[in-house]
């Protein structure tokens, strides 16, 4: 310990004397107010559960500053948000069918969407990581996202004033660890809980289905739940869902395993907030939810280790197609979306 407190001692010789911004007032942090983790009625108990890692308004704050810090990048430039904005279900948005990262650099993937986290088994597109805790090391380490070592992202926020108090408040005292820094990312992220869509409202009574939608639903039913789940609308497996080779001969959660049952599959995403995530697939290649739907019509690809469900298609009427877009569009939860408690601090 007394090491690391003299490497973090020493590298304030090195910190720059720019101004560190204003640290937010409490007040000024929302109208929800709300810092406790959410189950739904009805849901399945969530894989992390924030057991040793109590949620509070500054631990959670101090996660929300983490998620926008460009510092946590090699040049300063790219921070969490960057990539996972809020104004676009927390994933890269249109611009970008692939995320961005330092020196205009592209990656191979879609920015994965950061909402219901705490029901994952496994995170990111290839299941890389296990632990919510966890998730952040590897876009901060990856060279062609953030490229800065986590050893070198704490010393930049043991050095900084702002982070000092921030981090007193939500532990007691000033010392940085990689501990504290990953959970009070947990606590922020994990707080992204998307329940409030009109479909959450009507399954709780409180609206009801168009008959457009309520068709849509029906065909949902009989023709995407097998793999989307409800609630979460995903059964967060890992599947070859047909999509042609691309150039970027991404090999899915093969890299992980290197288990060739495993080479092209990927995460199922969940459907939730589709009108805010686009583009879709792992590597943005679809602008819209009918190419989407075209796809699973029309354009599966007989690659290794195709999904048996979907060796035939999916067979989809004109119809049936709009029925399904109208009944997709009421898993959109606005309010994630506009809650003051995850928009970027300035």
């Amino acid at each position: 310990m007394k090491g690391i407190l003299k490497i973090i001692s020493l590298s304030l010789l090195f910190v720059s004397c720019k101004k560190d911004p204003e640290i937010i007032n409490p007040a000024t942090i929302g109208s929800e107010n709300s810092y406790e983790p959410v189950v739904p009625a009805g849901w399945p108990n969530p894989v992390y559960d924030f057991t040793g890692n109590t949620v509070t308004y500054d631990g959670f704050t101090l996660g929300r500053y983490l998620f926008y810090e460009p510092m946590l990048s090699l040049d300063s430039t790219i921070s969490c948000g960057s990539c996972h904005m809020q104004v676009f279900g927390f994933t890269n948005g249109p611009s970008h069918a692939t995320s961005h990262g330092v020196n205009g650099l592209l990656g191979k993937r879609n920015s994965p969407a950061l909402f219901n986290l705490t029901w994952h088994t496994k995170i990111m597109w290839d299941g890389g990581v296990n632990n919510l805790e966890n998730q952040p090391i590897g876009p901060i380490q990856n060279p062609i996202e953030m490229n800065l070592s986590l050893s070198n992202a704490l010393l930049r926020i043991a050095a900084s004033s702002k982070y000092k108090t921030l981090f007193k408040n939500a532990y007691g005292d000033t010392v940085v660890t990689s501990q504290r820094f990953l959970k009070s990312f947990a606590q922020f992220m994990g707080l992204m809980v998307s329940y409030n869509s009109k479909y959450d409202k009507v399954k709780n009574g409180k609206e009801t289905f168009t008959a457009a939608e309520n068709n849509g639903y029906t065909v949902f039913k009989n023709k995407c739940a097998s793999c989307h789940n409800e609630p979460l609308f995903s059964d967060y497996s890992f599947r070859n869902n047909g999509l042609p080779i691309n150039s970027y001969q991404d090999s899915g959660r093969y890299k992980i395993t290197l288990d060739a049952n495993d080479i092209f599959r990927f995460k199922t995403p969940s459907l939730r907030n589709l009108g805010f995530t686009s583009p879709y697939m792992h590597d943005g290649r679809f602008s819209s939810l009918t190419q989407v739907l075209n796809h699973y019509e029309t354009g599966v690809s007989p690659t290794i280790n195709l999904d048996p469900l979907l060796s035939g298609g999916i067979a989809l009427s004109p119809q049936e197609k709009s029925d399904l877009l109208s009944f997709l569009a009421t898993l959109n939860d606005y309010s994630l979306f506009n809650d003051s408690r995850f928009k970027e601090i300035h």
